[in-house]
């Protein structure tokens, strides 16, 4: 199934909407993001910037945040 090119527009909204999917779930569990990323084991500042959609994660960093949060992966891509 051939799909358009993502425009650099279209990935960043959907970086944003990722970011914010992070969000949701973290608050959801009740857990500041210093708690999360301590729990992920990454920096506050690397958290901050993911969280904010600044910050493009790796998936390795994707999995430990979700781990951290106590989520499904598939939780953050979801739209």
């Amino acid at each position: 199934m051939y799909h358009e090119p993502l425009t650099p527009e279209r990935v960043r909204a959907r970086r944003l909407q990722i970011a914010d999917n992070i969000r949701a779930a973290r608050i959801y569990t009740g857990y500041t993001q210093e708690e999360t990323s301590i729990r992920a084991g990454i920096s506050l500042d690397s958290y901050n910037r993911i969280e904010q959609g600044h910050a493009s994660p790796r998936i390795d960093t994707l999995i430990k945040i979700a781990d951290a949060i106590g989520v499904e992966l598939e939780a953050f891509v979801r739209r």
